[in-house]
């Protein structure tokens, strides 16, 4: 009896997080939801990335207290889903362009932040990133600092949420990082090789490739993890499906 008991109270938290990241006082739970969404929790706080795919998709997750959303995009911002979601007691942080999209009192507060930019929410930092295209011109689907990437710290870690973004100078600065989230899909972003160089450069502790469907089907997710395995064998490249419907 006192074992099925102990499951029963296990299973929630089990179902909730796909994947722990080991932090000061706890683990940081991760999981995948589609595309470039995941919720991300750590000693009660929830955070949603890029909601999208509608509220369905969020069944069984904590209510989000934090919200970042990177771009105007609607695999990014994405107000269906968001309309969908109990989002009444979230703050939502973004950058203007999707601040000014945003319905106004549907949310506990919306912090707008630019590239460079950075806020503290119960005891999280969020520091907004640039994210754009190369080259940079006049009709890029991602212009240099409409949209933001963001680094999250957190139980001593950092995670970096890449955006919709190349394999830009800033990325490849980046500097002690634990976690990262790195898109990779054409036309949209880049390919595997260009988002393997940058990893190899910016060495995070851990790797996911997230948000890598484009016009042509899913990116080589596995060839991605060969060259970052051959260029930094130190960095961990994990796998996880982004895309349960194929």
């Amino acid at each position: 009896m006192k074992k099925l008991l102990c499951l029963l109270f296990w299973v929630p938290f089990l179902s909730f997080g796909q994947d722990q990241i080991p932090a000061q006082n706890g683990s940081i739970a991760i999981q995948p939801i589609l595309h470039g969404t995941l919720v991300v929790s750590y000693q009660g706080l929830t955070l949603y990335v890029d909601p999208y795919g509608g509220a369905k998709g969020f069944e069984g997750q904590q209510a989000a207290d934090l919200v970042l959303i990177t771009d105007i995009h609607g695999d990014h911002h994405n107000q269906e889903t968001l309309d969908g979601l109990e989002l009444s007691q979230a703050t939502i942080i973004a950058p203007q362009a999707v601040a000014e999209k945003l319905p106004k009192d549907k949310y506990k507060a919306v912090v707008v932040l630019a590239n460079g930019a950075s806020t503290d929410f119960s005891g999280a930092k969020i520091t907004a990133l640039p994210m754009y295209n190369l080259p940079e011109t006049a009709d890029s689907r991602h212009p240099k600092g409409r949209g933001n990437g963001y680094v999250v710290e957190m139980g001593g870690k950092k995670l970096y949420f890449s955006g919709d973004t190349e394999d830009i100078a800033e990325m490849r600065a980046l500097k002690g990082i634990d976690v990262a989230f790195v898109c990779m899909n054409l036309p949209y972003t880049m390919d595997v090789e260009q988002a393997a160089s940058a990893v190899s450069d910016f060495k995070p502790k851990v790797v996911y490739p997230y948000h890598y469907r484009g016009t042509e089907g899913l990116s080589d997710v596995e060839k991605f993890k060969t060259l970052v395995n051959a260029a930094a064998p130190e960095v961990e490249v994990r796998l996880r499906n982004w895309y349960p419907e194929n």
